[in-house]
């Protein structure tokens, strides 16, 4: 018996990385009895006859799982987000990462295309990326994907497990492109009526790339809160959860409780008033979602 990690998952087989090379596999005959699927990341142990006849014995406890694509075991998710063609969009960025922090995964925001911007939205993306980074995240501004873009993106990948997700005809399939040229993932255009790009849905792999794995599929297709409660929606903001703890009450939304230290933050200008109207914004998505379903 030997461990690895599933890479590719493909018609029933699971393609398994261990020390002296890749196994194809087949997953145990009880798995379904036992409501257990194997997912592209899963760490598993495995048994084979030779390269292309073995058997996944057992998936090890997951960090976390991921529905699209189906992926567990994620470091952190590569948010794309264009400055221009699309317009940058604080309110999409803020929503991707509530989903990112609610799977317990590290973003790096990239903000391609800033090449094409006049002074005036120059400044202020540099406004945005400022107000990211305060908050403590890493944001990389780069130009339409190129050498120089993707060269300023690959360290971040040595020894992660990542995804990309972001703004909808920004580029994902383009920049998997471009990190590994010989995907050629199919891309199309964006459409000038829709506002918006397509992507082919392909088997999910995991790529090796700038000393980690990446994920050649496009992430998070779905941005509902389904799986999200309300009093846990602060968490999912690190400026506000790291203040949180001083609410005078238990499970505080910060909306019209007394004593609430996350809006004397607010008032002091330590939480910007943008994520605050955002979070507000979830907050109600996900009182309305409640109601409906109950």
């Amino acid at each position: 018996m030997a461990t690895g990690m599933i890479i590719k998952a493909l018609s029933g087989f699971y393609y398994v990385q261990a020390e002296d090379g890749v196994f194809q596999c087949r997953g145990r005959g009880n798995f379904r009895l036992r409501q257990i699927k194997p997912l592209v990341g899963d760490e598993v142990e495995f048994q084979v006859e030779n390269k292309t006849d073995g058997y996944i014995l057992d998936v090890f406890e997951r960090k976390n799982e991921l529905i699209r694509p189906p992926i567990a075991n994620v470091d952190q998710a590569l948010l794309v987000f264009s400055a221009l063609e699309p317009d940058f969009s604080p309110l999409l960025l803020d929503r991707f990462l509530v989903h990112i922090e609610a799977n317990d995964l590290k973003p790096i925001i990239i903000i391609s295309k800033v090449d094409l911007l006049n002074h005036t939205l120059l400044t202020e993306i540099d406004a945005y990326k400022q107000q990211y980074e305060d908050i403590g995240y890493t944001v990389l501004l780069t130009s339409t994907f190129n050498s120089d873009g993707i060269d300023e993106i690959i360290p971040y990948l040595e020894g992660m497990v990542s995804v990309v997700a972001g703004q909808s005809g920004v580029g994902k399939s383009s920049l998997l492109n471009s990190l590994k040229p010989e995907l050629n993932i199919e891309t199309n255009e964006i459409s000038s009526h829709l506002g918006r790009g397509k992507h082919t849905t392909r088997h999910v792999e995991l790529l090796k790339i700038g000393g980690g794995l990446v994920a050649d599929t496009p992430g998070f297709s779905s941005l509902d809160f389904v799986d999200l409660e309300a009093e846990d929606l602060s968490n999912c903001f690190p400026e506000m959860a790291k203040i949180s703890s001083n609410c005078k009450f238990r499970g505080c939304t910060h909306t019209s409780e007394p004593k609430c230290a996350v809006k004397v933050a607010l008032e002091q200008g330590e939480i910007s008033k943008s994520r605050m109207k955002h979070y507000n914004q979830f907050l109600d998505e996900i009182k309305s979602q409640k109601r409906r379903y109950d």
